[in-house]
């Protein structure tokens, strides 16, 4: 059995977001998986088992759509059930980011006017274009 700390804490993250994925709460998934509240906390706590490889991680992992074996592989490395990789192009608008800079750079400066902050959210986006992580946009605004 796996032991390294860093790969029960990534099973616990990916356990968790499947369940939230899901819409569950810890206790419905437990009662799905017909284990305790605690079991389900645990697991997505990451916490290393003393001895072997607990049941209701298998149980956990079935309830929520996972294949047999996924508990295993994920604690050898692999990618969860259901994640991939995804370009950042594909995940982010360029209009939605351009926002979350901006509101990101209102709380975290003082006494910067609204042109020194867009000024600075162009120049972000721009390097981000220019690293190929947003599209290049042809200067008509849709």
């Amino acid at each position: 059995m796996n032991r390294d700390p860093e790969m029960w804490a990534r099973l616990g993250q990916a356990l968790k977001q499947a369940r939230l994925a899901r819409g569950l709460s810890q206790a419905e998934l437990a009662d799905a998986a017909g284990a305790s509240t605690a079991s389900v906390q645990s697991a997505e706590a990451g916490v290393v088992p003393k001895a072997r490889m607990p049941i209701t991680y298998a149980r956990i992992a079935t309830a929520l759509g996972w294949p047999p074996g996924s508990v295993e592989a994920v604690l050898n490395g692999e990618p969860p059930p259901g994640w991939s990789d995804v370009s950042v192009q594909q995940q982010i608008d360029a209009d939605v980011l351009e926002g979350v800079i901006t509101n990101a750079m209102v709380r975290a400066t003082d006494n910067a006017t609204a042109a020194e902050i867009r000024a600075a959210t162009k120049i972000a986006l721009d390097e981000l274009r220019r690293r190929g992580l947003i599209p290049e946009t042809n200067g008509v605004q849709p």
